[in-house]
């Protein structure tokens, strides 16, 4: 699943945090890069956790990138790429499911990491649209910090309730369904 040949496509990577999307999408992404493809990568403005110009993982792993205010302006580059990688895709605006799907329609690899759900478990930013748009979804699970099992779900355990509160550990937990419910 390397290069389109007669189209392109949308792939979406989403899960809780700490589950590892995007270790996945820098995976996907070097493969690309391996296999001599134009790549270009893409991070919204609102995700300064790690660095302002490279999209890093919890592991630490890391790959430049370009911060972007809008999901329009990541049509800009369609010219310049053959394989496109968004990370943070929650935080972009719903104009990211149409530039995608324009990408798509000119024959791009589209791959797009975000959490699907927000720390109440609602539909967050344009991820859960795009999966009915993707042709590829990788679903990813985290460990949960209560009880060991497989995770689904992203506990905010900070007073904030703001939709959006950029944060690690010091704010976030990955739950199973059970731990998650508990109050």
């Amino acid at each position: 699943m390397l290069t389109p040949k007669n189209s392109g496509w949308i792939e979406v990577i989403c899960g809780p945090m700490f589950s590892g999307k995007t270790e996945e999408l820098i995976r996907r992404l070097v493969r690309a890069q391996y296999a001599k493809q134009n790549v270009a990568i893409f991070k919204p403005k609102t995700d300064n956790r790690y660095s302002d110009d490279y999209i890093v993982s919890h592991n630490k792993r890391k790959i430049k990138s370009i911060i972007l205010e809008s999901s329009e302006d990541i049509y800009d580059y369609k010219d310049q790429a053959d394989v496109f990688g968004i990370d943070e895709a929650q935080f972009f605006d719903n104009n990211l499911i149409e530039v995608s799907n324009k990408l798509a329609r000119l024959g791009k690899r589209v791959v797009i990491a975000g959490l699907d759900k927000d720390y109440l478990s609602k539909p967050f930013g344009p991820v859960s649209a795009l999966l009915s748009h993707a042709e590829f979804i990788t679903k990813l699970n985290a460990i949960c910090v209560t009880c060991g099992d497989r995770a689904f779900f992203t506990k905010r355990i900070s007073k904030e309730n703001n939709q959006v509160i950029i944060g690690e550990k010091d704010k976030y937990q990955a739950r199973c369904r059970n731990c998650f419910d508990k109050k």
